[in-house]
């Protein structure tokens, strides 16, 4: 057996695999940006994301001769998997359209923490002080980049955005656990039935109500599918395959910046000092984890 096959990850493909999880974050810190360009709902934005994601994964696999590994039988944690990740994608496109982004996805990245804690429970992953550091520090980041109780107002659709971000959270923290359990199933192969069952699963919803993109819309749709669905999915699967969920949990970090400052730039959501100390800690944690993830345990 290989290493892939023994899921035991040597330190260079350790630290490719720490590439991989910050491209794929960075990938998926665009859906917001992405989903509010497209003017389309929650429900159709994300079908498409994996529909299109799904059919991009099957042209490259043909083309890089990976298609005897196209149809196979799927593993019961896959299926699963692509159900949350549907959840994941609808719940947070939803979120966005009560609280802004910087917003809704920080209450997102506190999945990342609460699944290096399960992860540590369940499959017996060593947290170092390294690993600590990392995620204290982006807990503090995120903490400062959030709004205060006495900032909120008693608008009940704020409410109901946070609602959607705590759902999403769930959803997020489920993939990522479900993910570190070991398959037979190569990561492509994952990949494709996880972006399948997440498409079927918002089928129901997309043609319940239909919406015939305009041309424009189209080209958005397509970018979405391409980046944070094709690309960025199957980036994080193939890095959950050889990272603890604590290290892929930090570095994940990278997305909540990413939006944060498109945010800020594109769409003019400014932020504070204090927000301003939150990404630069968040971007600290991802450096701590990757400088020392094979240091003491």
């Amino acid at each position: 057996m290989n290493n892939a096959q023994l899921n035991i990850a040597t330190p260079s493909s350790e630290m490719n695999a720490m590439g991989l999880a910050l491209l794929s974050a960075v990938m998926m810190g665009t859906i917001g940006a992405l989903a509010q360009a497209a003017h389309l709902d929650a429900s159709t934005i994300t079908f498409y994301r994996l529909f299109i994601g799904a059919f991009c994964l099957i042209v490259y696999m043909t083309l890089t001769g990976k298609s005897v590994q196209i149809l196979h039988q799927p593993s019961k944690q896959n299926v699963i998997n692509g159900a949350m990740l549907a959840g994941f994608m609808a719940f947070y496109v939803e979120a966005i359209n009560y609280i802004n982004m910087a917003n809704a996805v920080m209450v997102i990245y506190l999945a990342p923490l609460v699944t290096a804690l399960f992860a540590h429970v369940l499959f017996a992953e060593k947290l170092n002080r390294f690993n600590i550091m990392a995620i204290l520090t982006a807990l503090m980041g995120v903490l400062f980049i959030l709004p205060s109780l006495d900032a909120l107002n008693d608008d009940p659709k704020q409410w109901l955005g946070y609602g959607y971000a705590l759902l999403a959270l769930l959803t997020y923290s489920g993939f990522m656990l479900i993910n570190r359990r070991p398959v037979i199933s190569t990561p492509y192969q994952s990949t494709l039935v996880q972006l399948i069952v997440g498409a079927c699963c918002l089928l129901p919803f997309t043609f319940s109500n239909p919406v015939i993109p305009t041309t424009q819309q189209w080209g958005w749709l397509l970018l979405i599918g391409l980046l944070p669905g094709f690309l960025a999915i199957l980036f994080a699967v193939k890095a959950l395959r050889a990272l603890p969920a604590a290290t892929f949990g930090t570095l994940a970090y990278i997305e909540p910046v990413t939006v944060v400052l498109i945010g800020w730039t594109l769409f003019s959501q400014y932020l504070t000092f204090i927000q301003l100390i939150g990404c630069g800690l968040i971007t600290i944690a991802g450096l701590i984890q990757v400088r020392f993830s094979n240091k003491l345990s």
